[in-house]
């Protein structure tokens, strides 16, 4: 089997592109390069050196056509306008001129069948002479690599796997993870220009993750001293039997007759060291054997950058008996010169050279030289710090992620996909990535063309419904798995499925990262990543996750889908109205949790987009009745309507309402509306289901994550959701319910540091801070989580002295100080005094409120307390309660 399937075998001729775009001079304008005689062709390209046509003055630019559109009344397709002119040559249809040829010349001056340029006609018109340049500087003079370009969107974090043996059943665990227009991102990025090329370094991880960069390589230690092809990888161009395989202990043949079906092969490299093709390209060796064929190194005589001869890649053919690569090779020359994207090898030109055994003209794609490594070299010589082979680290893998992205949406945004993405067609230089290898690239809309891929990286739909947008995002899934761990069995076992958490740590480890993932390369077309843009927000969100996780920074970040929390929930503990017994025992009320979540941000394409913001902040019966007056009854419109109508109470109005929604298409904001009927209902088990697979459908966001751990707290699933809380606080400290939560788990679980560690990280900046640290006094007086030491009793007294409260909050605290401190000596507070003292049943040295830890000065500081708390009392009942409390918790005295 060849290293690069055809799925598809198309059997159709290729179909000229559409024109140029904005800025390119007309054709048949001469080249404004110095020492050079060429024209410029339709394309905006010099046909001699290749430089781009620099931009007419805005009044004379012609539009660019839109990608797919048809071309504008009296315009040439290929030109650069109505009325532009055919490129200097055989006039468009004439036949080729090629030997063997049977096409003809399209209007752009190329043959519609081989792809050849068209000579100049045997007219009067000279060709022009070529210019001659010296040699190139040493180093190969290297151009500078682009700058990334921004990434569209940026929310924040995760999610992940379901633990403890839940699963989530039912529709909830089904629904589209698409999100509505205007929130998911458009594929592409079509606000940026096709001809704008930075010329800064790049930076890879979105800022927040250092790669290590790939020093650029000099050209010439690139070239391969024998070039060979392994035995392994001989196939017939034709029929795709293996051939030049060993046999009797003989070595078997380079070159030869494939013996099923006759078709002659050759291994051997078409071209030699000082070979110039097309009078312009010196040869200086081979670099590699690609899906296509041998891979060249070569010097362009006619382009000189920054004193020096430009280095150039050419890429021939595998055969010329093969017409699926010889169509790859035309298409890639005539359409893919116009990509031009930072993070995608720039095509320059399409050379011929005669076949030195037949004559005949032979295709190779000119194109930009990367001096660097591949992604699969990268991660094949990483070592651990034991020196043993290593997959790289999960933040570096993401940053490729994030910087692979953008590039393969600039593509799909220009109806192209690129069919065969893997690291091996990635290559690191510097601190930039680079797609190379674009043969396999092809129109979205081109039913007959040849369809490449690579088994266990290729989706198994593009089989039957061909490539997609979501297809190429299924590569992505599968490269980023498969260089993040040692995936064994991915072209076999595992070629269209990933392993289970139980088989791969970092699964388990990272379970966003496995989300992500499992939605990439989901078997569904319909339930993967809609865009590049929208998976890019969710994997920049994941790997805010994953580095917060590792070392406890917070990386917040604005969500483009979801509000911020409405206000926080479970903070009972720090309230000083509630006793300490009753905030440490209350079960969280699922209505408390409903109006404190976060919201969906309404979609901005909804028609009723605007209405619903003049009654956004509208009360919920208000709310109602506005939305009879709502322009379209729209799904946002009910939407609100179903939020409006669990505030009043009224259930079972809601869920008929969501009912009315429940469509095969629904999104995730239709799961996540039947989560808060589920926490409001009482039925947390059914919250838990949809907000998990919410969860699933956006890994890279706190508040799915957020919800899913309020609903597993309240299902009993008490280590899921005490996972989930932690991964929402490291990764934002906004979240102040997620610090709550995780500090109520682990005081249930008896880990008393714990918890109060987690609310001294409630920022001094939040509202909530001096809950907070009410909460982590009541935390250190709390029996339940294990017997006190006498170092819990001076930090709670500390905590509190540092506060500053109001007097009534300080005189409820420093009563529950000195009660635990007496429970602490062993004398119960409620008891009465000792006639005589006596000595403590512990030795003590610390004082707490500015009393020593004895029973007598306790004693007088709680009745301090309780005095106080009385004076503050304005019921008389109330207040005669606490005077009789202050009376007897007083010590013996003589007066």
């Amino acid at each position: 089997m060849s290293e690069r399937q055809r799925a598809n075998p198309g059997e159709g001729a290729f179909v000229p592109g559409a024109g140029t775009g904005e800025g390119a001079r007309t054709s048949a304008a001469p080249c404004q390069q110095p020492g050079c005689s060429g024209q410029y062709a339709p394309d905006g390209y010099c046909d001699q050196c290749g430089s781009k046509a620099a931009a007419r003055p805005p009044s004379q630019r012609n539009p660019a056509p839109s990608v797919g559109a048809p071309p504008a009344a009296g315009t040439v397709p290929g030109a650069g306008g109505p009325g532009a002119a055919a490129p200097t040559g055989w006039p468009a249809g004439a036949s080729c001129q090629q030997p063997g040829c049977a096409g003809h010349y399209a209007p752009d001056g190329y043959c519609d069948q081989c792809g050849s340029k068209a000579a100049a006609p045997p007219a009067s018109v000279p060709g022009p002479a070529r210019p001659t340049s010296g040699p190139p500087a040493a180093g190969g003079g290297l151009p500078g690599a682009p700058v990334s370009p921004p990434l569209p969107g940026d929310p924040s974090v995760p999610t992940g796997a379901m633990t403890g043996g839940w699963r989530p059943t039912g529709a909830t665990a089904g629904f589209s993870g698409r999100t509505g227009a205007g929130l998911g991102g458009a594929s592409g990025t079509g606000t940026r220009s096709s001809r704008s090329r930075a010329t800064a370094r790049g930076g890879l991880g979105a800022g927040l993750v250092e790669v290590p960069p790939v020093p650029l390589r000099d050209p010439t230690t690139a070239v391969m001293a024998d070039p060979k092809v392994s035995e392994s990888r001989r196939y017939c161009g034709k029929c795709d039997q293996p051939v030049g395989r060993s046999r009797d202990g003989q070595p078997g043949r380079a070159e030869g007759f494939c013996p099923q079906c006759g078709t002659e092969f050759s291994f051997l490299p078409g071209l030699s060291a000082g070979e110039v093709v097309d009078n312009r390209y010196e040869i200086l060796g081979c670099l590699a054997y690609g899906g296509l064929g041998w891979i060249y190194l070569a010097r362009d005589r006619h382009v000189s950058e920054g004193g020096a001869d430009r280095w150039v890649v050419l890429k021939g053919l595998i055969n010329t008996g093969d017409p699926d690569a010889m169509e790859s090779a035309v298409a890639e020359r005539r359409f893919l010169v116009e990509v031009d994207h930072p993070n995608i090898v720039k095509i320059h030109d399409f050379a011929r050279h005669p076949d030195p055994k037949t004559g005949e003209l032979i295709g190779y794609i000119v194109m930009e030289y990367v001096g660097g490594q591949s992604l699969k070299d990268l991660a094949l010589d990483h070592r651990d710090a034991a020196g043993q082979r290593a997959p790289l680290p999960l933040p570096q893998v993401l940053a490729y992620g994030l910087e692979v992205l953008p590039a393969l949406g600039y593509l799909h945004g220009r109806g192209l996909v690129f069919c065969d993405f893997k690291p091996d067609n990635v290559i690191q230089a510097e601190e930039q990535l680079k797609l190379i290898d674009l043969g396999a690239v092809r129109r979205l809309d081109d039913p007959d063309g040849a369809i490449y891929g690579t088994p266990g990286y290729q989706a198994p739909d593009v089989a039957t419904r061909g490539p997609s947008v979501e297809s190429d995002l299924y590569t992505v899934g599968r490269a980023l798995a498969v260089l993040s761990f040692t995936f064994t069995g991915f072209s076999s076992r595992y070629a269209t499925s990933l392993p289970s958490p139980a088989e791969i740590p970092l699964f388990a480890q990272e379970p966003s990262f496995h989300r992500l993932l499992v939605r990439a390369t989901h078997p569904e077309p319909e339930r993967r990543f809609a865009s590049a843009a929208e998976m890019a927000d969710q994997l920049l969100g994941v790997l805010r996750e994953v580095l917060s996780a590792a070392d406890g920074i917070p990386r917040p970040s604005m969500s483009t889908l979801f509000t911020a929390e409405r206000q926080p929930f479970g903070t009972g503990a720090g309230d000083v109205s509630t006793s300490p017994a009753a905030a440490g025992g209350a079960r969280l009320d699922g209505r408390e949790v409903v109006a404190a979540l976060p919201l969906p941000l309404v979609d901005p394409a909804d028609p009723a987009a605007a209405f619903l913001a003049t009654v956004d902040a509208a009360a919920p019966a208000e709310a109602i009745q506005a939305m009879r007056q709502a322009p379209a009854r729209t799904v946002e419109v009910a939407y609100r309507v179903i939020r409006a109508l669990i505030e009043t109470g009224d259930v079972p109005a809601a869920q008929a309402e969501l009912r009315r929604l429940d469509t095969p298409d629904a999104d995730w904001r239709h799961g996540w509306h039947r989560g808060l009927l589920g926490l409001a209902a009482g039925a947390p088990r059914e919250a838990l289901g949809a907000f998990e697979a919410v969860a699933a459908a956006l890994p890279g966001e706190p508040a799915a994550l957020l919800a899913e751990a309020v609903a597993a707290e309240l299902s009993g699933h008490t280590d899921l959701a005490l996972a989930r809380y932690a991964r929402v606080w490291r990764v934002d400290h906004g979240y102040v319910s997620a610090a709550f939560g995780v500090s109520r788990l682990l005081l249930a679980a008896r880990d008393r540091q714990g918890a109060i560690a987690v609310l001294d990280e409630v920022p001094d900046s939040s509202s909530r801070h001096t809950r907070a640290q009410i909460a982590a006094i009541r935390a250190r007086l709390d029996r339940t989580a294990g017997a006190w030491a006498e170092t819990d009793l001076v930090d709670a007294a500390a905590r509190l002295e540092k506060l500053g409260l109001d007097t009534g909050t300080h005189a409820q605290l420093s009563v529950e100080v000195f009660v635990a401190a007496l429970e602490w000596l062993g004398v119960p507070a409620d008891a009465a005094p000792r006639s005589t003292p006596g000595r403590p049943p512990r030795q003590a040295s610390g004082t707490v409120l500015g009393r020593r830890l004895v029973e007598r000065e306790l004693r007088l500081g709680l009745e301090a307390g309780y005095r106080a708390l009385a004076s503050l009392e304005r019921t008389p009942l109330a207040r005669y309660a606490l005077v009789d409390r202050a009376n007897a918790v007083r010590p013996r005295t003589l007066v």
